[in-house]
């Protein structure tokens, strides 16, 4: 009862908090957006919005590992792996820039959906050949005009905790664009908030860890499938995992 009540609580703050900032971010794009083309600053405050939930809740201490391995000049093709809904809100806390690329469902949530529209982070419909062939161009023109992309090559939620086998879309884009790759590993979300359900499980330690970046010149004669074996292999060895992939299919 008392986890049911303080995911209430939180679930609250989250829907009240929004309806305070969404305004905020309408406004920043208002005034900002003719002289922002790559939405610098309304990202930098979602980065602030998203970051609340963590900060201000203490069953959620996180640690962040690596993050001055990130260039603020370069424009990466960034991968995580993904447990939960809180590894959006994690990621954030990075603070740096980079454009979502997200299922179209999550641009039709109420406020948060709105704000992601008004940043301009790049839809999928899954399942569907033109919407990916647009993603995929979307990710070159903004990986073109400086900005990074962030990713979750598994597709959607690991259900178990464990990786899944990586689609390869960010592989893909990453070689036609000839953009270093930034893997990322995610650890924790899925136990403080798993696949299923909207109870919050308690406290439990978070963590972010920027691996290195690989370079274009060092995967330029690889395969999109030996490319997307090998960044799960980096990420895989990091969370401890050594199973092979399970198979996907698709972006």
């Amino acid at each position: 009862m008392t986890r049911r009540l303080l995911s209430l609580a939180f679930w609250t703050f989250m829907l009240v908090s929004s309806l305070v900032l969404f305004p905020v971010a309408a406004l920043l794009w208002a005034l900002f957006a003719p002289f922002d083309r790559r939405r610098v600053i309304a990202h930098r405050f979602t980065c602030f919005w998203a970051s609340l939930y963590s900060w201000l809740n203490p069953a959620w201490p996180l640690e962040i590992d690596g993050r001055e391995k990130i260039d603020r000049d370069e424009a990466y093709v960034m991968v995580s792996n993904h447990l939960s809904l809180l590894d959006i809100l994690v990621l954030m806390r990075l603070f740096r820039h980079f454009m979502w690329v997200s299922k179209v469902e999550n641009f039709r949530v109420p406020l948060i959906g709105w704000n992601m529209s008004l940043v301009g982070y790049i839809k999928l419909r899954r399942g569907d050949p033109t919407s990916v062939a647009e993603m995929m161009k979307a990710c070159r023109e903004t990986l073109a005009r400086g900005s990074s992309i962030m990713m979750f090559p598994e597709g959607t939620r690991s259900p178990d905790g464990r990786l899944r086998g990586f689609r390869p879309g960010a592989f893909d884009i990453a070689l036609q664009a000839q953009r270093p790759i930034l893997p990322i590993a995610i650890q924790g979300t899925a136990d403080a908030l798993p696949k299923r359900g909207f109870v919050l499980q308690g406290r439990h330690q978070l963590r972010i860890s920027v691996l290195d970046a690989i370079p274009y010149a060092g995967f330029a004669a690889d395969s999109v499938e030996q490319l997307s074996e090998r960044v799960r292999g980096l990420i895989a060895r990091h969370l401890g995992e050594d199973e092979p992939a399970r198979a996907a299919a698709g972006t």
